[in-house]
């Protein structure tokens, strides 16, 4: 990648602006959620379920947003993911009823859609063509610090204004630095279609890509991937007290895990930047089960929890960059935000069914094992996906 002043400027502009979305589209509803639910005396499913909603509805606009990002650019589509997320908040601020709750985080899920890594990914990929990797990956590595930052400030606000007031805040932050932050990125490029035009590589449309069998190998196995993923980020914690941890030691050694996706992410950037996203995708999705294997074989030690959090926090730093970088490698640079919003839809919609699914497991078994070994299995089948992905897009790809 050049290093121009517009890049560092567009790389530093998203990098404010992701751990602003993410930490208040993101990790605010967990310190939040237990204030919600004490003053509105709802369920704490019903709580949680708003956001797993807006979930869904990001997955359902994802294709149509990358669609408007490939055609206006991320300078006015995150702009106006802004101006929503803000308009989200500030409702969400306001909600003194269940339907204004949920209507709420369903213009949050459209925000989602419109703000986080793929609308981002899809900015820089914009700017950059080919050559976006190293920008995605500098990106990654400064988000993994939303949760880092976000966690503490939203203890902080919630206690010194409440909840209500605090989202009020992050509605108002929002509309007064996202939006103008977004509104300096460049322009899109007008003649990038025909600059893509003279390149010898195909450029897929999404049409063409969805009809690829290597495309929904790929959506599957992401699919597959988030489902884990987002299960353990609710349940590992209580899953490790019911293997006999005490709760300090599971606290613990969960906190590994945000370290070890920052350490992947600068692997990824220094010792394999030359290695194909292909190749490095190999290596995360085959992470996953071996950490999952060992924490069944070996969870009753100490040692073996310490290693399955340290592979688990690199396989998913990792995937990040791999979800961002593969799509341009196999499909194209063109039309890339319509078919990575397409292939990233599947997988929102496991990373909001996961936790709800799994919780209704435990409440069958009171064994952490059927539990471990039913995400053993998804993990197994992500890795199987996306391993025929790539045996199958190999040469039909370049044709």
């Amino acid at each position: 990648m050049k290093h121009t002043p517009h890049a560092y400027q567009t790389i530093a502009i998203l990098a404010i602006t992701q751990i602003l979305s993410w930490g208040s589209l993101y990790y605010a509803i967990a310190i939040l959620a237990p204030e919600i639910q004490r003053e509105m005396t709802w369920r704490s499913e019903l709580v949680f379920a708003a956001f797993s909603w807006s979930l869904l509805v990001a997955g359902m606009v994802s294709t149509y947003i990358g669609i408007l990002l490939d055609r206006h650019g991320g300078k006015f589509i995150m702009g106006l993911g802004s101006l929503t997320c803000g308009t989200g908040l500030l409702l969400l601020s306001q909600a003194h009823s269940l339907p204004m709750y949920y209507f709420a985080w369903s213009i949050l899920g459209l925000a989602m859609a419109m703000t986080l890594y793929e609308a981002a990914f899809a900015t820089l990929t914009q700017q950059f063509k080919e050559h976006s990797r190293q920008a995605i990956s500098t990106l990654t590595l400064f988000g993994g610090f939303a949760s880092t930052v976000f966690w503490p400030l939203t203890q902080q606000l919630n206690s010194l204004l409440g909840w209500r007031d605090t989202y009020m805040a992050y509605g108002l932050a929002q509309i007064l630095l996202c939006l103008p932050l977004h509104l300096l990125l460049q322009k899109k490029n007008t003649e990038e279609k025909v600059q893509a035009a003279t390149t010898q590589k195909k450029n897929f449309s999404l049409h063409e890509a969805i009809r690829h069998p290597t495309f929904w190998k790929l959506a599957f196995a992401f699919s597959a991937n988030s489902f884990v993923f987002s299960a353990l980020s609710v349940h590992l914690i209580p899953l490790l007290k019911e293997m006999g941890h005490p709760a300090k030691l599971a606290v613990l050694m969960a906190a590994l895990i945000g370290p070890m996706q920052v350490v992947g992410r600068i692997g990824e950037m220094t010792m394999a930047r030359n290695a194909l996203p292909q190749t490095v995708g190999k290596f995360t999705f085959a992470a996953l089960p071996a950490a999952l294997l060992t924490l069944i074989l070996l969870g009753t030690q100490a040692w073996a929890v310490a290693l399955f959090c340290i592979l688990y926090g690199l396989s998913n730093g990792i995937l990040t960059i791999v979800r961002g970088t593969i799509p341009q490698t196999l499909f194209g640079t063109e039309n890339y935000a319509a078919i990575s919003g397409a292939m990233s839809g599947p997988a929102l919609f496991s990373k909001a069914a996961g936790p709800l699914l799994i919780a209704s497991l435990i409440h069958q078994t009171k064994s952490p094992y059927p539990i471990l070994g039913c995400l053993l299995l998804f993990s197994l089948a992500s890795l199987m996906f996306y391993f025929a992905a790539l045996s199958g897009g190999k040469t039909s790809l370049k044709n």
